[in-house]
């Protein structure tokens, strides 16, 4: 919309090199806007996108320091098709500027996801266990078209992201906002008291793997937070609502879920929830609202799409 906004006061020109100039220009833009753009999926987003990472000089540049280069020019986003776009189109043109560094763009591809996940895995604090080179390689074998890669090509990767992490942008954003920049899935739903046995309408956001609801759009604090992590979601029926959905714990039945919410007081207590009902506006809503939050239950994308790549050269060995 914004872009749009801008060539009907032609301030910008429709052209599609000009518009990827001018994000890859990126003054005064917001990155997590950019990303977000450059990975939709109609026809003109694709080609920007494509016209997007030409931009970039990655010629006899190692993948690391392409990395570098390309992931501060926006923020990835947090949908797995945008970023499996996102990434194929900077692999092509990774392997078009270095011809002969890899053989295929599948091997570009994923060893670029390998390298992300190894910048995670290196430099989050939360992560203790943290990974070797002997495993760096080992994750990384049979990836060049069933052959391995060179190993001082491995280690030089590998040393440069230990020594240096990536630099992520970081766009304006106090307190949780940063978090709800680039959500999953936001939206109005109604959701059932867990005490008090009554339907209030909630703004719904879907992020982190963790599902957050405010009593307005405009708030910066939730009401409550409910981490998805070991629940399921289904469809549920309800007397009084239609098209109802449930969250539970299939482990535990019983117990409450590990959720907390903030009182009439503002403090921040534990959420008294066994499960959690909620009403979508229609059915359809309610089966995106299912499938979004089953998405964030599975994983990191990222692993899903290094396993389907994985399997597509295992299939044409």
């Amino acid at each position: 919309q914004g872009i749009q906004y801008l060539i009907e006061h032609q301030v910008l020109s429709s052209d599609l090199q000009e518009i990827a100039k001018f994000l890859h220009k990126g003054e005064g833009l917001n990155k997590t806007a950019i990303g977000d753009y450059l990975g939709g999926r109609d026809p003109t987003n694709i080609q920007i996108l494509q016209a997007f990472v030409a931009c970039h000089q990655f010629a006899n540049l190692n993948l690391v320091q392409a990395l570098r280069q390309f992931l501060w020019s926006f923020r990835l986003p947090g949908e797995a098709q945008k970023i499996d776009r996102m990434m194929e189109a900077f692999a092509n043109w990774y392997c078009k500027c270095n011809p002969g560094v890899f053989q295929s763009t599948d091997t570009c591809y994923i060893l670029s996801f390998s390298i992300i996940m190894l910048n995670t895995s290196l430099h989050n604090p939360n992560v203790k266990d943290k990974p070797h080179f002997e495993r760096f390689v080992s994750i990384n074998r049979g990836i060049d078209n069933g052959g391995d890669l060179p190993e001082e090509l491995l280690k030089n990767l590998f040393e440069s992201i230990k020594n240096e992490p990536f630099s992520i942008p970081e766009d304006d954003g106090n307190d949780l906002t940063h978090t709800f920049f680039n959500p999953n899935r936001e939206g109005w739903l109604l959701k059932l008291g867990g005490r008090v046995k009554t339907w209030k309408r909630r703004w719904f956001i879907l992020t982190d793997n963790c599902l957050y609801y405010f009593e307005y759009t405009t708030d910066k604090e939730p009401l409550g937070i409910i981490p998805l992590e070991n629940l399921s979601v289904r469809k549920a029926d309800d007397p009084k609502k239609p098209n109802c959905f449930e969250l539970f714990n299939p482990n535990c039945k019983g117990q409450k879920i590990k959720a907390c919410k903030t009182d009439g007081d503002g403090k921040v207590v534990e959420g008294k929830h066994q499960s959690y009902k909620i009403s979508a506006a229609t059915p359809a809503e309610r089966d995106e609202w299912i499938e979004a939050i089953r998405t964030s239950i599975t994983q990191d994308p990222f692993y899903d799409l290094v396993s389907a790549r994985k399997k597509k050269i295992a299939s044409k060995n």
